[in-house]
């Protein structure tokens, strides 16, 4: 069993990059009447306490998102602060929220939402917040397969493995050109880690080439602590909403200045 548990990252840096990204693109999406799909690969448990053990153990959050507020880096207006309040408004001012419940704040009735989580713990703890998705205890890669396309067929799907399986970045770039193949107008987006070693490099490469209309979204930070490995954030999206490449570089711009 996969032993990545989010709870000492949660807010980090890496996830501000990710979320704002991805709350420009879900805002973009739900702009239109149309009813759509939202599909994570690799959800973990959906909400975070930053005050909790973990959290403070690391202190990720304290330099990613409450850096990120105090600094000014989301404008007023900005989608992922609704995600924010909405959710501090329901758990409490100390919770932050994944993926699935960025997705949640912006799906409306008649959207769909499909979240796999393997991890036995991670899955429970989902199940406890996620009652508007279907939830599958199974590998992400798998249950992608089984439902791309979706229905509706307009929508987006979110790929965020842990990387603890080195033979995901070997994988990946095959496994998302069948995805692309097979639902040639979904919003398709991976996130992936910038290590020291810059292992992702030839994932990301490859990824590029075979699909050159898509963003490719990275920037750079210090390391979190001493010998952390992580000095980056990579999100790369095919068919990327109107607007997501204006905020990629309104966002490479704020990570340059740190």
């Amino acid at each position: 069993m996969l032993s990545y548990q989010h709870a000492y990252h949660a807010g980090n840096l890496a996830d501000v990059h990710k979320h704002a990204l991805l709350a420009t693109a879900l805002a973009r999406l739900t702009e239109k009447p149309k009813p759509l799909s939202y599909i994570e690969t690799h959800t973990g448990r959906g909400l975070y306490d930053l005050s909790g053990t973990e959290a403070l153990k690391t202190g990720e959050a304290a330099h990613g998102i409450a850096r990120a507020e105090s600094s000014g880096w989301l404008p007023p207006q900005h989608p992922l602060n609704a995600a924010l309040a909405a959710v501090r408004t329901r758990f409490g001012a100390d919770c932050y929220p994944g993926s699935p419940l960025i997705a949640a704040h912006f799906l409306r009735p008649g959207d769909s939402a499909h979240l796999a989580e393997l991890h036995p713990a991670e899955h429970a703890a989902l199940a406890q917040v996620a009652g508007f998705a279907r939830l599958y205890a199974q590998d992400g890669f798998a249950m992608g397969n089984a439902l791309i396309p979706p229905t509706p067929r307009r929508g987006m799907l979110l790929i965020d493995p842990s990387y603890e399986i080195k033979a995901d970045y070997d994988r990946i770039p095959g496994w998302i050109a069948r995805m692309a193949r097979k639902w040639n107008v979904g919003v398709i987006a991976l996130w992936y880690p910038i290590l020291s070693d810059a292992r992702h490099r030839a994932m990301a490469d490859s990824l590029a080439a075979a699909h050159p209309g898509a963003l490719r979204s990275e920037v750079r930070f210090p390391p979190a602590r001493a010998g952390h490995g992580m000095v980056g954030s990579g999100v790369f999206v095919i068919n990327p909403p109107y607007g997501l490449e204006d905020e990629a570089a309104r966002l490479a711009a704020l990570f340059a200045a740190l």
